[in-house]
């Protein structure tokens, strides 16, 4: 998702190729809005997308996530630069050994991370990394995620809400892939004191066992057991695409996201943010460094224990002046720093300071937080 919000942007400033994984229903090769995008079969990927390098004359490649991938890359196309981009924390000791991640800080000609979280993470093991690691914060589609004051967001919400029979319900809202990391179970712990004092109020859980798959395993499982339990007060919708989520935001009420461990930063705190609702979430990982606890979210510091999660919900249904603040706060600041625009710009700002392009356009060398100035 970041690369294909932030990609026509980019192309704007660069001519631009995107490689990826073939799919039936896309061409091989083929150039869409002024970018090329070259696909190769994901049993042979690595390979192909060496192959590739060896065979074009790139200035320099932005790998994703794939640290291993990245040295081959590099052996097989010398003469291009290489960027490493980290939306995990994909250089820790259990991801990679030492000495091939001394190789990758070497190779690189610069590393892009996700949150100041996994960047600290990256220098802490590898401290010859500090010079030449910036952050790039992430962002949305506005235009997936409609202001719900609007008369759009109003007809959508009212659409969803009518879609999952809840018209005339209070919705907790949670969405994320189901598993124990991501802490639903501990969210249906937290809603059990609430439902005799809100009558009207049901848990929607929305997301499958791994991104799209709607399959089931042990844990979830376990999530329609003791869903079961709450006698229907918690709908289950399945896996929701990308450019729907906004919607499902929208027919929300509060969203809680119970992250239990260290979150890269969770995308879901940015949409949720646009889409106007208000947010709990735990401060785990790079969460805080766009949510802050009373301006524009609620933060939960111990995320095992169920009864703060209550307190947060039973709180911000007892002030709507307060939780109006949260999300005007919230949808502000992406509308103002967290667009993919702005995403755009902190990584081609990034590209510049590794000296891969044109350092002319670099509006500011420091490195800096986002919130700092809104």
């Amino acid at each position: 998702m970041f690369i294909d919000g932030t990609a026509p942007f980019a192309a704007a400033a660069l001519d631009l190729t995107v490689c990826s994984i073939t799919d039936p229903s896309l061409p091989e090769n083929e150039v869409q809005n002024g970018i090329r995008y070259v696909r190769f079969p994901k049993e042979v990927y690595t390979e192909s997308v060496a192959a590739h390098l060896t065979e074009e004359d790139y200035d320099f490649a932005h790998v994703f996530n794939r640290p291993l991938d990245f040295l081959t890359y590099a052996d097989a196309a010398p003469r291009t630069q290489f960027v490493l981009g980290l939306h995990n924390d994909m250089l820790a000791p259990e991801k990679i050994s030492a000495e091939d991640g001394e190789r990758v800080i070497e190779s690189a000609a610069g590393i892009v991370t996700i949150s100041n979280f996994i960047r600290k993470k990256v220098t802490e093991r590898f401290p010859e990394a500090e010079g030449k690691t910036r952050v790039v914060y992430s962002g949305v589609d506005l235009g997936l995620f409609p202001d719900r004051k609007s008369e759009e967001g109003t007809l959508l919400r009212n659409i969803y809400r009518k879609r999952y029979g809840v018209e005339n319900r209070t919705v907790v809202l949670f969405a994320g892939r189901l598993s124990r990391n991501k802490g639903p179970h501990i969210l249906m712990d937290a809603l059990i004191p609430l439902l005799s004092k809100y009558p009207d109020l049901v848990l929607m859980v929305a997301g499958g066992k791994w991104f799209s798959d709607d399959g089931m395993n042990r844990y979830t499982r376990k999530l329609q057991w003791k869903a079961a339990k709450l006698k229907g007060r918690v709908i289950f919708t399945g896996f929701v695409p990308a450019h729907l989520i906004g919607n499902l935001f929208l027919a929300g009420d509060i969203f809680v996201c119970p992250s239990l461990w260290e979150e890269p930063l969770a995308r879901v705190h940015y949409e949720a943010m646009a889409a106007g609702i208000p947010v709990i979430t735990t401060d785990r990982g790079g969460n805080g460094e766009v949510v802050l606890h009373r301006q524009n979210a609620w933060l939960i510091s111990d995320c095992m224990n169920p009864v703060l999660y209550t307190e947060a919900i039973d709180y911000c249904l007892q002030n709507p002046s307060f939780t109006s603040v949260l999300t005007e706060n919230g949808r502000t600041l992406v509308e103002t720093a967290f667009q993919f625009r702005h995403a755009a710009e902190r990584l081609l700002d990034a590209w510049r300071f590794f000296g891969l392009i044109s350092m002319a356009e670099r509006s500011a060398s420091p490195e800096t937080n986002p919130l700092d100035d809104t």
